[in-house]
């Protein structure tokens, strides 16, 4: 009797079913655990933060984070108490090896940028692991419309943001949706495509393809307002792929059995939503000042011409992006062997620019690879080889069973790949991966090709193979499991706090210089606020240099050096190689008085960058403090003929003539400020009046006039009788009344 009920069921499975996919049939935590992979991928890219007092990615890190987390708890708890057969596969040592990496860096490298990349490697394993171990089948009625609902949902915020400046969440380039850049939505949006049509074409009710078709045509449309080259290039890959692969499976589709009106409709649904939303203008007044009130099909079509001209190489974002690149080339070479410690990048990188390349406002290289060798060396090679040997063993395995249609796991097996194949492509000039939507989404999509690998019976040292675990590894699991629930739920409540604490004291900052009057009594109770806030995030968390450095500009605007000193010193202790942040101490101290410290400050930026605009400035300012005047007009004389025009150079300038009374260098100043700030026009024309109509070794009456008029022109209209009455009477007589 069990015998034959043992052979029956073997009848119902297919050939390749093991043990393994027996239990996983009989076991209901796969749709659980499906279900909360799915929820993380429509949460993830959809939910943003309404404010400015958190980041975007680390509420979508949170998100990643706890749901996963949730999952493999579930996982655990439900088979706890009994022997449980599990899948290895090969793919799992790459993050593994990566996790184990970055935590051993934490003892000769950065220790928490090591720590930070560790926990997402090891994340990165868990989603992998989780997905491996989940029937194919519970995975497939849930993870492609999760993603499909989060990019979806996305893509509706875009939309509006574009139209009709939606401004619910806070914004850098945009439209941003909720990822505060325009590029981030971009590559998870391009990456998320190829499960949109997976379930287009795989769809049967002329709802539901009608539904899809709508929704595919405004994530298109959306992908387009954004611009981002490397997605609209991404794009025209993934289009005629996508047409050869599933029309070689044809016979596995749904699609290709529509009758024509239903194919016809839902073409035309897809086409016409994206035409129709592709056409409109846009209405946000940022993207009409930057490109004007352009549309999603002209944006799209102006950005990816713009990659055959020859400034984008010379001045545009290409430009900006090589030096990075550069830099990290260099940065390979140095350390082949062990890299530079996980995350370590940015701290490394000012190390390795060229002499005058300073650019330390980023804080990834923008090119995924790169930045792998450059962080973890040979171990990245090792990597980035298995990863692309795997992948290419697996497009193969895809391409040679896509005929078959009894093998309906292909065509999901097909999408993951397009998918990483999008991903791979968008990573060349960003970095995707440290994004927690878009490295999720990576994670899953291997697990799909290595849970389908199980699930095919490809077995191998380097694929899957099966391992019956105990009821206490499993118990021990658990327990891991809750403490990383409890660690991550301690990292997302502190880091909450303290860039809300943060973030209000630079939002306190910038208010007060707002104000134009940063120095009136009426600001001394917010400014002890201001401190008191920016200690308390500083003390929870020193390495938040993309915020803390803010705080101290303003209070440096205001003269408040004392207070900017210590809060750049903090940056510092956490990135050593920053020239502007050494640069900026060494003024502190050199306005304060020590020029010692000044000194040393200096000569450690010179050591990094000699020539860079900020150090040079720098050391304009120490000549002329020292009382090496005659040294200090040179330098700044060579600055302005190499081209060196920088704010505090030329107030610098205007100052240092004033004193020494060199006129044509305040002139020469004054003229730069004019035509770099137009905000500061009017002042500057005034300031050019004074000099040309009262000192007498430049005297010029006809020029002083012609200064006293751009003046006027440049101020507004209900602002030019207070302008005019700092004209002296004589000029002011001769101006016209129609300047009045």
């Amino acid at each position: 009797m069990n015998t034959k009920a043992k052979n029956s069921r073997k009848t119902t499975l297919p050939a390749a079913a093991t043990a393994l996919e027996v239990t996983m049939m009989e076991d209901q935590t796969g749709r659980w655990v499906g279900l909360l992979l799915g929820l993380m991928m429509v949460m993830a890219p959809a939910m943003g933060v309404p404010s400015e007092e958190m980041l975007q990615d680390t509420l979508k890190s949170a998100i990643v984070s706890l749901f996963s987390l949730s999952a493999g708890l579930l996982f655990f708890w439900r088979h706890l108490g009994k022997p449980t057969m599990l899948v290895w596969h090969g793919l799992l040592w790459l993050p593994l090896a990566l996790a184990g990496y970055a935590v051993g860096s934490m003892v000769w490298s950065h220790a928490y940028l090591a720590g930070v990349e560790a926990i997402r490697w090891f994340l990165f394993g868990l989603i992998l692991w989780l997905c491996m171990n989940t029937r194919l089948s519970d995975l497939e009625r849930r993870l492609p419309w999760g993603i499909h609902l989060g990019v979806t949902l996305a893509s509706v915020w875009t939309v509006m943001q574009f139209l009709n400046d939606f401004n619910l969440f806070p914004q850098g380039p945009n439209p941003a949706s909720t990822f505060v850049n325009r590029n981030f939505f971009a590559e998870f949006s391009i990456s998320a495509m190829p499960y949109s049509v997976y379930l287009l074409l795989k769809s049967r009710s002329n709802q539901q393809a009608f539904a899809l078709a709508a929704s595919i045509g405004m994530n298109l449309a959306a992908l387009m307002m954004t611009g981002t080259r490397s997605a609209l290039i991404a794009l025209l890959v993934l289009a005629p792929l996508l047409l050869l692969l599933y029309f070689r499976s044809r016979k596995q589709l749904e699609a290709f059995a529509w009758n024509r009106r239903k194919a016809v409709v839902a073409g035309a649904i897809l086409l016409g939503t994206t035409l129709v939303l592709g056409l409109i203008p846009t209405g946000n007044p940022k993207l009409i000042s930057e490109f004007g009130p352009v549309n999603a099909l002209v944006r799209a079509t102006g950005r990816a011409m713009s990659m055959m001209q020859t400034d984008e190489y010379t001045t545009g974002s290409f430009s900006i992006r090589s030096v990075m690149w550069f830099a990290t080339g260099r940065m390979i070479a140095a350390n082949p062997v062990t890299g530079v410690g996980a995350g370590a990048w940015e701290v490394q990188a000012p190390l390795y620019q060229r002499a005058g390349t300073q650019l330390e406002t980023d804080f990834y290289a923008h090119n995924e690879f790169l930045q792998l060798l450059a962080e973890y060396g040979v171990l990245g090679w090792l990597f980035l080889g298995l990863l692309f040997a795997y992948l290419a063993y697996s497009a193969r395995t895809t391409w040679t069973a896509t005929k078959d249609p009894n093998q309906q796991q292909i065509l999901l097996r097909a999408t993951a790949l397009a998918s990483i194949l999008m991903l791979l492509i968008v990573s060349n000039a960003g970095f995707p991966w440290r994004m927690a939507s878009t490295g999720a989404l990576f994670a899953v999509s291997l697990g799909l090709l290595a849970g389908s690998d199980a699930s095919l019976g490809l077995r191998g040292r380097l694929l899957s193979s099966q391992t019956m675990y105990k009821a206490n590894a499993l118990k021990l699991a658990l327990a891991v499991s809750v403490a990383c629930m409890m660690l991550a739920i301690y990292i997302t409540q502190r880091a909450a706090y303290c860039e809300r604490t943060l973030v209000r004291g630079i939002k306190l900052a910038l208010t007060i210089s707002k104000s134009g009057q940063p120095n009136n009594p009426y600001w001394n109770a917010t400014k002890e606020e201001v401190l008191a806030l920016m200690r308390s995030g500083i003390d929870l968390n020193r390495h938040y240099r993309k915020l803390t450095p803010m705080a101290a500009d303003e209070m440096a605007s205001w003269g408040d050096w004392k207070n900017a000193l210590w809060i750049w010193e903090s940056v510092l202790e956490s990135r050593p190689n920053v020239v502007a942040i050494i640069a900026n101490i060494s003024r502190a101290y050199l306005v304060g008085g020590n020029l010692q410290q000044a000194q040393k400050y200096l000569e450690r930026a010179k050591r990094l960058q000699p020539t860079a605009p900020a150090v040079r400035t720098l050391n304009v300012m120490f000549l002329e403090r020292t009382g090496q005047e005659h040294q200090a007009a040179q330098e700044i004389k060579m600055l302005f003929k190499d081209g060196v025009i920088d704010y505090d150079l030329v107030y610098a300038a205007y100052l240092f003539g004033a004193r020494t009374h060199d006129w044509s260098l305040m002139i020469q100043a004054l003229e730069l400020r004019i035509d770099r700030w137009p905000g500061e026009a009017t002042d500057g024309w005034l300031k050019l009046g004074e000099i040309y109509s009262e000192k007498m070794e430049v005297k010029d009456h006809d020029k002083a006039l012609k200064a006293y008029r751009a003046a006027l022109s440049a101020t507004p209209e209900p602002a030019k009788e207070s302008i005019l009455k700092k004209i002296p009477p004589s000029y002011r007589f001769e101006l016209s009344a129609v300047e009045l």
